[in-house]
């Protein structure tokens, strides 16, 4: 009981935050140029709460997959029903008064529509002003969803500072077919004291080293010698890959498992060690990484020792897509929920260096997100990688267990998600609506309202479809799971 309160309430604090910050920068742009918003809405349809201060009513809604600001516009009939109609006038007071007509809630005899009977000021329509301030508007929801993605990944570095794994020695060797010179050169219990000229200290060395250069060889040397190894040619290996192949001395002890996942089910626990996976004896948590990860949906078995018991428990690890970098290359890889024993420590960082560190991170989320499209554009079968609201449910109570840190990890990335997602050319989200306005604008003229409503319809029917199949994805996956249970 008590992981699913926590898990309810996660859910409805990332959805909340995201949606509220999203239409928050749309309805602040409003004010800032003066275009009426008598509606801030969270969630779409009928009013669970509401409340009327100045001249808005702010709301609370029953379906929450969204939210809007209602904008004073003249060219918007279709997105009428689902924003709580337009901005018709009340009735007049003396109507009101005799019971001729019907009190508008929130009703102000001398306020403007839809609340009173004054019409909407032509200075106070969104149309009426330049197109800069429109731009403005539309893409105000986008970079608050950006700004507070950078704000949680610069605020998480300086309160946790940078992670530093104080080893130097090589635990395991998992090297790709077109890497032979690593198998050969490197073996677990090696320590590297220098990667190509540059002494290292730390694994943290070791990563941004190998990461960061960009030529086309790699040296790695050890107390034994050098390896040489040519990268980034025709059928050679990239320096993710080498870097991906040697695996840091790290013991395979599990600090915790998430419930419900496939490693809690099996039975795995806080404390345990990990000695062999399917029979092949393991002594780093890299080594186990790998196997789980080669093995999606199938049994394995663990041999763990459990304080003095050796225990054999079999578990079967969820299939995961999953990006491997950003261009374009996914994979299907297994996940059991568990996190290993931290051996790390943390260093404190100043604000300009957490600053870096949450830009850099806000660019890889992004960086993601476009790959993702780019493979959805290229072959539109890799919908299924697309999570609905479920999936992203399951994926916020399952950080939520986790901590503090995790969960507000994963809200950044669903904020940018939501960001780069909403500049999609699609007439009802944002990017869609900066291009009609643009080419209202080139135009001279707005569109008819016939094509509006088409291009409305378009919208509406696309983003339907997209949200039915991958509700049919997540609900599909969560049965699979039921029936192995």
């Amino acid at each position: 009981m008590l992981d699913f309160l926590r898990s309810t309430a996660a859910i409805v604090f990332v959805f909340g935050v995201v949606i509220f910050v999203h239409e928050l920068g749309h309805f602040l742009a409003a004010k800032i140029t003066g275009v009426y918003a008598p509606r801030f809405s969270i969630g779409f349809g009928k009013a669970l709460w509401s409340r009327k201060w100045g001249e808005t009513e702010y709301i609370l809604a029953a379906i929450p997959l969204g939210g809007y600001v209602r904008l004073a516009s003249r060219q918007d009939e279709a997105l009428q029903m689902l924003e709580g109609g337009g901005e018709e006038p009340a009735a007049d007071p003396q109507a009101v008064a005799s019971g001729e007509a019907q009190r508008p809630r929130y009703y102000d005899p001398n306020g403007m529509a839809p609340f009173g009977p004054k019409p909407v000021p032509e200075n106070r329509w969104f149309e009426s002003k330049p197109l800069p301030a429109r731009l403005l508007i539309m893409t105000a929801g986008v970079a608050m969803n950006v700004i507070l993605g950078f704000a949680i990944f610069t605020g998480l570095n300086l309160w946790l500072g940078r992670p530093v794994l104080h080893t130097r020695t090589i635990g395991a060797i998992e090297a790709p077919a077109n890497a032979p010179q690593l198998t050969a050169g490197l073996a677990a219990g090696d320590t590297i004291v220098m990667v190509d000229d540059s002494a290292v200290h730390t694994w943290n060395d070791i990563a941004r080293l190998l990461l960061g250069d960009s030529t086309n060889e790699v040296r790695i040397g050890t107390q034994r010698g050098e390896v040489r190894l040519p990268v980034g040619g025709a059928g050679q290996p990239t320096r993710l890959d080498v870097y991906s192949a040697i695996q840091p001395d790290l013991p395979p002890v599990l600090e915790r498992t998430i419930s419900g996942m496939p490693a809690a089910r099996g039975g795995l626990r806080g404390g345990d060690r990990i000695v062999s996976v399917d029979g092949e004896p393991v002594r780093t948590w890299g080594q186990v990484v790998v196997r789980i990860e080669r093995a999606p949906g199938r049994d394995l078995r663990f041999g763990v020792r459990r304080k003095d018991s050796s225990l054999t428990l079999v578990v079967r690890p969820d299939s995961a897509r999953v990006a491997i970098d950003a261009s374009g290359r996914d994979t299907v890889v297994g996940k059991i929920g568990a996190e290993r024993a931290q051996v790390n420590e943390r260093e404190p960082i100043g604000f300009g260096e957490a600053l870096r560190e949450g830009a850099s991170e806000t660019g890889d989320a992004a960086s993601a997100v476009v790959a993702a499209l780019r493979r959805l554009a290229a072959d539109p079968r890799t919908v299924r990688d697309f999570s609905s609201p479920i999936g992203i449910g399951e994926m916020t109570a399952r950080q939520a267990r986790f901590g503090v840190a995790p969960l507000l990890e994963l809200l950044a990335a669903i904020s940018i998600n939501l960001a780069i997602f909403n500049l999609l050319p699609i007439p009802i989200l944002d990017g869609g609506q900066i291009l009609i306005t643009i080419a209202e604008s080139l135009k001279g003229s707005a569109l008819s309202l016939r094509t509006r409503e088409y291009l409305m319809r378009f919208g509406l029917a696309a983003i339907a479809l997209l949200f039915v199949i991958v509700m049919y994805n997540d609900i599909t996956r969560l049965l699979r799971r039921i029936v192995r249970l």
